[in-house]
């Protein structure tokens, strides 16, 4: 018998039966819609994850106090201040350096004449907009002046200007920032965010003014470098770790009282975390495709006894073994496979909500729907083989007898 007559036989069985082919179908169905929305979830968390950490800045270092030892004791990045601005100065002079920011912060109540919000003030210089890849909306950003004379000045995340229903025409009004007056000299342009902390909700003012207002010293919370061209990083790395270790006493093979984070092994981490956990939903959801594996195994077997008489009458006018065989397994096989085109467009639908939802977009990878038929036929071959050769084995004596 041909594959054509076979799937035509196979659809005619299926469509006299309709809701019991539907039932049965309702576990692969459930199985491939899991794999492909559960890898295309972890698929579209990896791109909005790295769009946000390349959205940090161009070529980015960021230099972190903190990794003291005491005793056997390590502290974490953070836990001591050992970075000043006059680093950071030191920095800005080295070959392959772009720019350089330093940067401190505290969290202020922050009122626009009705309105107000609480939101975090970074304390820095002009040069944190190249560093961290910031564009103007309206107005200017922080400068030389502003800096070296404490002025202040306030540039607004876009976050921070919608909360206090500043738009436009807000530049070179006032606000106050934990009851302190500043004007409002720009507004940035909004990044957006697909994690719970937003890059569009804070305040740009002189590290000056934020020291004399409100975070007396010198230090600093950490120190960004945009680097030239992506090949001198690791050279630009060396760099500052020797000037660093030079300006803050430590010997050679010393512990150091700083770290330098990495935006390309931040990427590169991120990736492998993702991958691994990407497989890992994915295989869960398989789970589920075995499940519905057996469900066609058993409506097979139930199958194959309530036809018994018509396996009978086959054989004995002339049908084969491997004839009884094939009409079986490919009634299996067509069970799986409309079970998986079903669960794919499922499948990618849920995909495109939690991607809207989520706000990463939606994220399709077609090699994905790919592999989920071919798990679902193979799903169908594995479950349907064994009903299909007990209904090939039969005594066609036997099942003419059969009631």
């Amino acid at each position: 018998m041909r594959a054509t007559e076979l799937v035509r036989l196979a659809l005619s069985r299926l469509g006299s039966s309709r809701l019991r082919a539907a039932l049965t179908m309702l576990g692969v169905i459930i199985g491939v819609a899991s794999v492909v929305s559960l890898v295309a979830v972890g698929q579209g968390a990896t791109s909005g994850i790295t769009k946000q950490l390349q959205g940090l800045g161009t070529n980015l270092l960021t230099v972190n106090p903190g990794r003291a030892t005491t005793g056997f004791t390590r502290g974490a990045a953070g836990s001591v201040t050992t970075l000043t601005v006059q680093d950071a100065e030191a920095i800005g002079g080295l070959t392959g350096v772009a720019a350089v920011e330093p940067e401190t912060s505290t969290s202020q109540l922050v009122v626009a004449g009705s309105q107000n919000t609480t939101t975090t003030i970074v304390g820095t210089t002009g040069g944190y907009t190249t560093v961290r890849n910031f564009s103007l909306w309206q107005g200017a950003t922080l400068n030389g002046v502003a800096v070296d004379a404490a002025l202040r000045e306030a540039v607004l995340g876009a976050t921070t200007a919608d909360d206090l229903g500043l738009s436009a025409s807000a530049i070179g009004t006032t606000i106050k920032i934990g009851s302190v007056p500043f004007q409002v000299v720009g507004i940035l342009q909004a990044k957006g965010s697909t994690g719970p902390l937003s890059q569009d909700d804070q305040i740009l003012v002189p590290y000056t003014t934020v020291e004399d207002h409100f975070v007396p010293g010198d230090t600093v919370r950490s120190i960004g470098i945009s680097v030239a061209s992506a090949d001198q990083i690791d050279l630009v790395k060396a760099e500052i770790t020797t000037l660093l270790e030079s300006r803050h006493g430590i010997p050679v093979g010393g512990t150091d009282d700083f770290t330098i984070a990495d935006q390309s092994q931040l990427l590169s981490t991120v990736g492998s975390v993702s991958a691994l956990l990407t497989v890992l939903l994915a295989g869960i959801a398989s789970i589920s495709l075995l499940v519905g594996g057996i469900g066609i195994m058993n409506i097979m077997l139930v199958s194959v006894r309530e036809r018994t008489r018509e396996i009978g009458i086959r054989k004995a006018i002339g049908a084969r073994g491997r004839d009884i065989l094939a009409q079986f397994l490919v009634e299996a096989l067509v069970l799986s496979l409309l079970g998986g085109l079903v669960g794919i467009v499922l499948g990618v639908a849920l995909s495109a909500l939690i991607g809207a939802l989520a706000g990463w977009g939606f994220v399709f990878n077609p090699i994905t729907p790919l592999i989920a038929v071919l798990f679902s036929l193979a799903v169908g071959i594995v479950f349907g083989v064994w009903p299909a050769r007990q209904a090939a084995r039969l005594d066609p004596i036997v099942a003419l007898r059969y009631e």
